[in-house]
């Protein structure tokens, strides 16, 4: 029988999707629930699993091509037939007695509703606290699970990651109200439910899910027996798809020794299929263009990391462990190294010379939307340099206190955005859009400023709202909130939404300055340059013109000449120097 791969709705306001890689070939077998292939639309990117175990026979859509939700992607040979699934529950029937009476008349049925079968058997038998899906931002009414990371039977701990939920607009994960065992699965993979609908069903430390009995045994003990009848081996699969117990009879004849390690439970038994890879994430093993990225940019071997996720598969959390394991030991000779004369980077070549390689779909979103917003303005750039040693000064003096009170480090980065905002209040020009339809223009009367993170997705610029009305306080701990958020997962649509001017601190990574994009339906961006420590002439009122070593950086300041005229951008830039010079946060600071 053959079974159709077709794109599911990957969001509410998404309508189609481009297949970025297929992870298997035409020939090859696929398990039920396998990462099959990879789509990726403007918001997401996600992987399609197989519906049902069996060959890969035809390919319908290949890469780099764009298809709508419910369109054929590819078709799966179960290799039952009609006459296999008729002899499945005859083959069956002599195990049925040992289980219970019950599944004997349920025997014939079985093969249809096989995916229903382990969500259904617990709902009656136990009880437990249900998993729901949580409000994900102010304008999101709905999410699609992309991925559970458990299995019913498994244990779970009290806020660790049960599954990922993806919107319109981004990708979270969903972590366990309690500890304990999940009993029940109730929203598959690929479907969407409302906020607040239920998920998922945790039963207390130790508890058994009512399919679980039935689960170990057949593959445990009863494998031997089902190998008479050949026919069982294609057909089995499927009914058992979403348990643990599917790749058992197939692994059986090759690997006999696969059910011994775990006799009465089903969960070390999934990973079979995928051991082989897993260890090594460059050799084969799937791996997310994202953790992939991520990888690179920590210099991380894959091929080192042991994932954690379901059948081996390495997870961003495993990369990030890695890195941070590689900088643990890394830092251990940085004492003694420290006191040796600076020396010059070693850099070592990277392994993309000489490769033509296939561009992520993230990263042409990216660039489709800068050329979207500098095609769309008339941009330019105005800079002015600022002296603030003073600010450096007040944040050396205040940084211990201000991290014991307020609970987060003291950075430069609130300084410029309280500067920045302050500005804006007075020059709302920079603070406006133009309403291309209508010809008119609008002057925010709030200061949402966006703050540019080099996360691992990629550019994301999560946004201070009412950043006009917060102290440095303020400022910092919603800067530290979404900074986190952004790099480790779990910003909201509402962190991204809303901004109306855009702070871009292109110093981080060492540049004097930049010349940053203005963002769609804003009308200018300030980007801030590094901090350098050099010899200026300054005005000394008892020493007159003199030198002196000053803490000094560029701030550029990229606008939308259609709106904001050169003298516009001047003097708000004049402003925000102004501002930093004065250096005037005593107060706020405690000091």
């Amino acid at each position: 029988m053959s079974v159709s791969v077709t794109l599911p709705a990957l969001g509410e306001s998404v309508t189609e999707g481009t297949v970025t890689r297929w992870l298997k070939a035409e020939g090859e077998r696929v398990e039920a629930d396998e990462p099959l292939l990879e789509v990726s639309t403007d918001k997401v990117d996600t992987e399609i699993p197989a519906p049902a175990s069996g060959v890969l026979a035809s390919i319908k859509v290949a890469e780099d091509e764009t298809v709508e939700v419910g369109a054929e992607l590819a078709v799966i040979d179960d290799g039952s037939g009609a006459p296999a699934e008729a002899a499945a529950p005859a083959a069956e029937a002599p195990a049925a007695p040992a289980e219970a009476p019950a599944p004997a008349a349920e025997a014939p049925a079985a093969p249809a509703p096989a995916a229903e079968a382990p969500a259904a058997a617990p709902a009656g038998g136990a009880s437990g606290t249900d998993v729901t899906l949580p409000a994900l931002g102010e304008s999101v009414t709905e999410g699609t699970v992309t991925r559970w990371l458990k299995e019913v039977g498994e244990e779970v701990a009290e806020d660790e990651p049960l599954l990922e939920v993806s919107t319109d607009k981004v990708d979270t994960e969903i972590p366990a109200p309690v500890a304990g065992v999940l009993l029940e699965i109730v929203v598959g993979e690929d479907e969407t439910a409302e906020v607040g609908a239920k998920l998922a069903v945790i039963g207390a430390p130790g508890a058994a899910p009512a399919a679980a009995p039935a689960q170990p045994a057949a593959p445990a003990q009863e494998a031997p027996k089902a190998e008479a009848p050949k026919q069982e081996a294609p057909a089995a699969p499927a009914p058992a798809a979403p348990a643990p117990a599917a790749p058992a009879p197939v692994q059986a004849p090759s690997a006999p020794a696969a059910p011994a390690p775990a006799p009465a439970q089903p969960a070390p038994v999934t990973p079979a299929p995928a051991a082989p890879a897993a260890p090594s994430g460059d050799d084969g093993a799937y791996v997310t263009p994202l953790v992939r990225k991520l990888a690179s940019e920590n210099n991380v071997d894959l091929s080192a990391v042991k994932g954690t996720g379901v059948g081996g598969r390495i997870r961003k959390q495993d990369v990030v462990a890695a890195a941070e394991a590689a900088k643990a030991a890394a830092a251990a000779p940085a004492p003694a190294a420290a006191t040796a004369a600076a020396k010059a980077p070693k850099l070592e070549a990277s392994p993309l010379r000489g490769q033509t390689v296939k561009m992520t779909r993230m990263r042409k979103v990216i660039g489709d939307n800068m050329m979207k917003a500098l095609h769309s303005q008339a941009q330019l750039t105005s800079v002015v340099e600022v002296d603030i040693t003073k600010l450096m000064k007040l944040r050396n003096q205040a940084k211990a206190s201000f991290a014991a009170r307020e609970g987060v480090k003291l950075s430069p980065m609130p300084f410029f955005v309280k500067a920045a905002a302050q500005a804006l209040k007075a020059h709302p020009v920079i603070n406006a859009r133009i309403n291309e339809d209508e010809g008119t223009i609008t002057y925010f009367d709030a200061e949402n400023i966006g703050i540019a993170v080099d996360a691992e997705k990629g550019l994301m610029t999560p946004v201070i709202k009412g950043a006009g009305d917060l102290n440095i306080a303020g400022i910092s701990k919603k800067t530290a909130e979404l900074a986190g958020k952004a790099r480790g997962g779990g910003l909201t649509p509402d962190d991204m939404s809303g901004a109306t001017f855009t702070i871009s601190n292109t110093g981080s990574r060492g540049a004097l300055f930049d010349t940053v994009i203005v963002p769609p339906n804003q009308a200018a961006i300030l980007g801030i340059g590094a901090t350098v420590r050099r010899p200026v002439v300054i005005d000394h009122p008892d020493l007159g013109e003199t030198i002196a070593v000053r803490d000094m950086t560029y701030l550029a300041l990229s606008y939308d000449h259609r709106l904001v005229d050169g003298a516009d951008a001047a003097r708000y830039l004049t402003s925000v120097k102004a501002i930093l010079e004065a250096g005037e946060f005593e107060v706020e600071l405690g000091l």
